[in-house]
């Protein structure tokens, strides 16, 4: 494979230099190498790049078109252009030190004026992408199709009312599956950007989410004919773009996952910052998942708390993100996830270098609350408490509730005649956010 011209000549691989460093182009905290519990920091973080953000970000916002001017982006064939923007992606994957990344179907490939226009485009992206990636050893996290962006989806995809478009999405997604799998994606993911509606005056709710079910079926379907064994993730959303969305939030898809009978197809890649437009902590979303044995992976961002929309900043929050790294070690990992920064840049953020202070700054974050989180649950102070706190479940009648064992006139007798008044406990919320500051500030 020809050498590609270097976008980033200025910038080498970053490499870990240690907390003490004063170089901005380099880890503090993140050391890929670094061998915990027999796997290496990059294993246990798979830190992946979303393509979307990274690299067809443009700065624009609401008020303005974009702000971002690459060099890559000359040109006047599409096809071409794309070829060279994917060779920028993959220097920036190798020297940012990111062992996957992610897309949607046209982030990587231009839509044609016809579908077998853009399954072409795709086509000739993908044969690139499986050349990059056996260069260079990077990996697919995920792919995803995208369903709201064009013009057709102003309804919805799988949601709309028109049987046309759902046919057209379920040709879109059918090849985005055969894409995936050719690259040797681990995950699928399903956002339902517009799957929802703006008022009931003219929607049909519940033939909506039968329509929104059958589109998941037939997906399950058609990657088992297929063989693709990746995992399968919905990630929810409240609002924004549409105003009431189907997969608002975790709790909501298990219930829509549940009651259509995909709930052992399906896990979740939940986002920082629809967690907090649906409003929820980050780590909510992670518990209520994990619950459910349905926690997939992470797109890694953040929202502003002064703003009411989906700002997808990069997350520096080392105390947040030390408790959602918490319950996703006490939930096992990720599994076939990841950590996906579905971040961009701000809009004045206009350099090339930006993007390696923004990723550093995330992974650093991760990496050192990923120490944080493992203190935390070696230490046992946190988990000692909440075993104490639930210690009357574990044995005579409070084993019988959980064990399904006694009822209401067993335990009406047990208070009347054993156990009388109960005596109230502290929850000592005050002690505990002291006890997780000594670990955040050592």
């Amino acid at each position: 494979m020809k050498k590609a011209k270097a976008h980033f000549p200025k910038i080498r691989r970053i490499a870990y230099e240690g907390p003490a460093t004063s170089n901005a182009l380099a880890f503090r905290y993140y050391n890929p190498d670094e061998v915990i519990d027999g796997k290496t920091m990059s294993a246990h973080l798979r830190f992946s790049v979303a393509y979307w953000h990274a690299f067809r970000g443009t700065g624009a916002d609401p008020f303005g078109p974009g702000t971002i001017q690459r060099p890559w982006e000359l040109g006047t064939d599409a096809v071409s252009v794309a070829k060279v923007r994917m060779d920028a992606a993959f220097e920036f994957f190798q020297k940012i030190r990111a062992p996957f990344y992610c897309f949607h179907d046209r982030d990587i490939a231009p839509e044609g004026k016809t579908l077998a226009e853009s399954n072409r485009n795709l086509d000739k992206l993908v044969a690139h992408a499986k050349d990059l990636q056996k260069a260079t050893g990077l990996k697919l996290l995920w792919g995803t199709a995208n369903l709201f962006s064009n013009r057709r989806y102003m309804c919805g995809a799988a949601t709309n009312p028109d049987a046309h478009v759902f046919a057209y999405a379920a040709a879109q997604v059918k090849k985005a599956l055969d894409v995936t799998k050719a690259l040797g994606g681990q995950n699928y993911v399903f956002w339902g950007g517009r799957e929802g509606y703006e008022t009931l005056l003219n929607t049909n709710l519940k033939r909506e989410q039968d329509h929104l079910a059958a589109f998941l079926h037939m997906a399950v379907d058609y990657a088992k004919s297929i063989g693709f064994k990746g995992q399968f993730l919905i990630e929810p959303k409240p609002k924004e773009p549409t105003k009431h969305q189907y997969d608002f939030d975790v709790a909501a898809g298990v219930a829509f996952l549940r009651t259509y009978g995909l709930e052992r197809n399906f896990k979740f890649n939940i986002e920082t910052n629809h967690a907090t437009l649906a409003g929820h902590t980050f780590q909510h979303e992670i518990e209520t998942a994990a619950a459910q044995g349905m926690l997939g992976s992470i797109d890694a961002n953040a929202g502003d708390e002064l703003l009411g929309w989906d700002t997808d900043q990069f997350n520096t929050n080392v105390k947040e993100l030390s408790l959602a790294m918490v319950s996703i070690l006490r939930a096992g990992g990720l599994g076939s996830g990841g950590l996906n920064f579905d971040a961009k840049l701000r809009r004045p953020s206009i350099d090339p270098e930006d993007l390696f202070h923004a990723h550093i700054g995330g992974m650093d974050a991760y990496a050192l609350a990923f120490k944080i989180a493992r203190e935390i649950l070696a230490d046992g102070k946190l988990s000692g408490f909440l075993k104490d706190r639930y210690a009357s479940f574990d044995t005579g009648f409070g084993r019988d509730i959980e064990k399904k064992r006694v009822g209401f006139r067993e335990l009406n007798q047990i208070v009347l005649h054993k156990l009388g008044e109960p005596k109230p406990r502290s929850g000592k919320q005050e002690y505990l956010e002291n006890l997780l500051n000594t670990y955040i500030h050592r």
